[in-house]
């Protein structure tokens, strides 16, 4: 695997926005353990096609994607190929926590940092509007589903140092976000890194 061309440190409750090239390599690096992030992307040369939980789920017949699994746009085109994944545990159900989650699910109606809000700054420059942002890959979040459908946000099972490597498969906006939300996190917020690696096509 070549070096990375670039790196970026995203600190506690905050995210970043960027360029991916086809071909190019994402890793989404869990730097201290048990931090979820949260990832959107958008084909860079059209805003409207933009990835999808319901595709991407669909298609690989299963709510837990892992290495060897496609993430899909909404119009069933490839966006990312998992290429590794040391964790093996993400969710692709839950929207990102917007200032709405921390009212109606934590009671909070204090200002509070939030991943949707994050993703709306740092994709703002490249002209996505905050309702393009639908479910977001959930990378390392913990999500069990009881028989009866109850869902339950566990610890994520991410170690430090753990990853997950996904190829663009066409030219992408990409926002990745280190998440907010104190049950996705262990109650405890830390940073996210990501490393770019590749040319690209």
């Amino acid at each position: 695997m070549e070096h990375a061309i670039e790196c970026r440190h995203i600190e506690r409750q905050s995210g970043t926005g960027f360029r991916l090239k086809r071909g190019q390599i994402l890793r989404v690096i869990d730097p201290m353990g048990e931090q979820v992030a949260d990832l959107m992307a958008f084909n860079a040369h059209d805003l409207d096609e933009v990835l999808s939980s319901g595709r991407s789920i669909d298609y690989a017949n299963t709510i837990y994607l892992t290495t060897g699994h496609v993430l899909y746009s909404n119009r069933s085109t490839p966006m990312f190929t998992i290429l590794e994944d040391q964790v093996g545990r993400h969710d692709f159900l839950l929207t990102p926590c917007s200032p709405e989650t921390f009212q109606i699910i934590y009671g909070n109606y204090a200002p509070h940092p939030s991943c949707f809000m994050n993703l709306v700054e740092n994709l703002t420059p490249f002209g996505i509007a905050p309702d393009r942002i639908p479910t977001t890959f959930n990378i390392f979040m913990n999500v069990r589903i009881a028989e009866s459908g109850e869902l339950t946000i566990g610890p994520p099972i991410s170690k430090a140092g753990q990853y997950i490597e996904l190829q663009a498969e066409m030219d992408l906006i990409v926002g990745v976000t280190a998440c907010s939300a104190e049950l996705s996190n262990n109650h405890s917020f830390k940073p996210i890194d990501i490393e770019i690696r590749g040319q690209g096509a």
